[in-house]
């Protein structure tokens, strides 16, 4: 089995070269990095990392499933105690390689503020 710990996370994995398509710059310098990610009902995202902790911003909540490079869940927000409602701000750490499948029947669309330093 892989050791997800020792992973290379190459430049090639970063959201917005990995998964362009889902992810867009909306500010960026030394500091900081600002995404707009949109993913519709149906969708999956390849395979892709955010290397740095951040604060994700909710614009638009649909129930999604997130799995490792290997398949397996690493969350699944139908388990989800309360489902976060747009408005709400969330911290999150960096992410390893991970694809997100987006299960419910409404845009899931994030604002992610990541810190660099």
């Amino acid at each position: 089995m892989q050791d997800l710990d020792n992973i290379n996370i190459s430049a090639d994995l970063d959201a917005l070269v990995a998964a362009p398509d889902h992810h867009e710059v909306l500010l960026e310098n030394d500091s900081i990095r600002v995404l707009d990610s949109l993913l519709t009902a149906g969708e999956s995202t390849p395979i892709h990392t955010h290397s740095w902790p951040g604060v994700q911003y909710i614009l638009g909540f649909s129930d999604f499933v997130r799995v490792d490079v290997t398949g397996k869940t690493v969350l699944d927000s139908l388990e989800f105690p309360s489902k976060p409602r747009p408005g709400v701000a969330l911290w999150s750490g960096p992410l390893k390689p991970h694809s997100v499948k987006n299960v419910g029947d409404a845009d899931l669309r994030v604002i992610s503020v990541e810190l660099k330093s």
